[in-house]
């Protein structure tokens, strides 16, 4: 049997969505990028992936906290 993670396909959503020009895009498919990418957000958020990716902007931010001093 095939499963497939939501947080994965919504993913390749916001890929191929992204890919398209900016030009070609009109405001409701802009609202419905967002809305698709914070859902996607929200899945990945309390994963261990979403701990990384917090962690890891959390030590880029510091850093360029530190550099600016």
């Amino acid at each position: 049997m095939l499963t497939i993670d939501v947080a994965v396909l919504l993913a390749v959503i916001v890929f191929f969505r992204l890919r398209r020009r900016t030009q070609a895009r009109s405001r409701v498919e802009e609202r419905t990028t967002v809305l698709i990418v914070l859902a996607l957000g929200v899945l990945i958020a309390p994963t261990a992936a979403g701990r990384w990716i917090v962690d890891v902007l959390g030590q880029l931010a510091g850093s360029v906290t530190q550099a600016g001093r």
